[in-house]
């Protein structure tokens, strides 16, 4: 997970995974002058891309192999200016994984959401983002 931070969009929008788990990821992106918007804020694709893969990847950790998981929808509201570094918590229970684990196991194509808070410094929430994923057991090709 730590080579996640050398990853070129998130090494070049100043977005850093500062704590992991197998089932929460807190990231953090800083304020810089290659994410500042016109305004002087937090680029809202910058505040996207932050939020962007962490739920599939804690998801696809939890599920392994047997399963695909994909990103099928996003949306993301945007509350408040971020004014300086924000962070965002990403967080798949056990329970829930395996809620998904045992509907993929019966057959089914699972499409669960999730959502994340990104707030500020103050704990103040900036901006919400919404991940609709896409989830079912893989077939064995026989």
């Amino acid at each position: 997970m730590r080579f996640i931070n050398f990853y070129p969009p998130f090494l070049g929008a100043g977005i850093r995974v500062v704590a992991w788990d197998e089932q929460r990821i807190t990231v953090r992106l800083a304020l810089t002058w290659f994410n500042r918007n016109l305004f002087g804020t937090q680029f809202g694709g910058s505040l996207y891309a932050m939020c962007d893969p962490f739920f599939v990847m804690l998801l696809m950790r939890q599920l392994g192999a047997g399963y695909i998981v994909w990103d099928k929808a996003a949306s993301i509201q945007f509350l408040k200016p971020g004014r300086g570094a924000v962070t965002a918590t990403f967080h798949v229970p056990p329970a829930r994984a395996a809620e998904i684990r045992a509907r993929a196991d019966a057959g089914e194509k699972i499409e669960p959401t999730f959502t994340a808070e990104v707030t500020d410094a103050s704990g103040q929430v900036i901006a919400r983002v919404e991940k609709l994923l896409y989830v079912r057991q893989k077939h064995s090709g026989v």
